[in-house]
């Protein structure tokens, strides 16, 4: 079913995306590496410069919270400097025409959000929001009191996003509303993601065996078995993408 051609895969995705109107996207890092954000687990990634089970993992935010805000705490109060590319715009755009139900999102850096996206669903959590680990105080990024880690200013607690660390279990509600969306979608866009991190990476088979036709947009494939491969970067295939979907509606 994929073709050489890459015009042609394109249309035909397209056209698949337009008779389904049951289209579902399923987001990893690289989406946003073209807002400046790193990647992980690529060439060049953050876990390359730092061990993740030092500074990401749950057991070390509890006994050195530090360690984590040594990595997060630019962004989160650098978190208004940093913008959706065309791709997540793409996403928004193809929503607004009522043929994508939602995202499903390994990402915790609300690009999609801010893209315009209605309907997101945020596996692993979000940066935005930061929460007081003793009185659970809401702070909003990138309004956070300073210190590595910051502290709570209302209790003195530490402060830790919300966020799914390595050894922490996923929102049980998201988890459960992507693996819907999965089951019951006709087609699934797979995006810059490396099929690396379970459960998230099951839920492209998890559409397959429903049926599902697989579209993947990744610089190199990570997928086995996906009916239509765009193997360009998500800013230059998402908008290419739904150009022609819109020759078609």
């Amino acid at each position: 079913m994929e073709n050489k051609n890459l015009e042609e895969t394109y249309g035909q995705a397209a056209q698949a995306i337009v008779n389904s109107k049951r289209c579902v996207a399923l987001t990893g890092a690289g989406i946003s590496a073209e807002s400046g954000i790193p990647t992980f687990r690529s060439k060049g990634g953050l876990w390359e410069k730092y061990d993740p089970a030092i500074y990401a993992s749950i057991e070390m935010f509890r006994q050195d919270p530090s360690k984590y805000w040594t990595i997060r705490g630019e962004f989160i109060r650098n978190y208004n400097n940093y913008y959706p590319n065309p791709g997540h715009l793409a996403l928004a755009q193809l929503e607004a025409l009522g043929l994508l139900r939602c995202v499903i999102t390994q990402n915790i850096d609300g690009l999609h959000t801010k893209a315009g996206s209605k309907r997101v669903i945020e596996i692993h959590g979000s940066l935005r929001e930061i929460y007081c680990q003793k009185c659970r105080k809401q702070f909003i990024a990138p309004d956070v009191p300073e210190g590595t880690p910051p502290y709570c200013d209302n209790c003195g607690g530490v402060l830790k996003p919300n966020t799914v660390l390595f050894g922490e279990s996923l929102p049980p509600h998201a988890l459960m509303d992507a693996q819907t969306e999965s089951l019951n979608c006709g087609v699934m866009l797979v995006i810059g993601t490396s099929a690396n991190v379970y459960p998230a990476a099951a839920l492209p088979d998890m559409a397959r065996q429903q049926g599902a036709i697989i579209v993947e947009v990744n610089i190199e494939r990570a997928f086995a078995g996906v009916h239509f491969f765009l193997g360009e970067k998500a800013g230059t295939a998402l908008p290419q993408l739904v150009s022609e979907i819109k020759k078609l509606i």
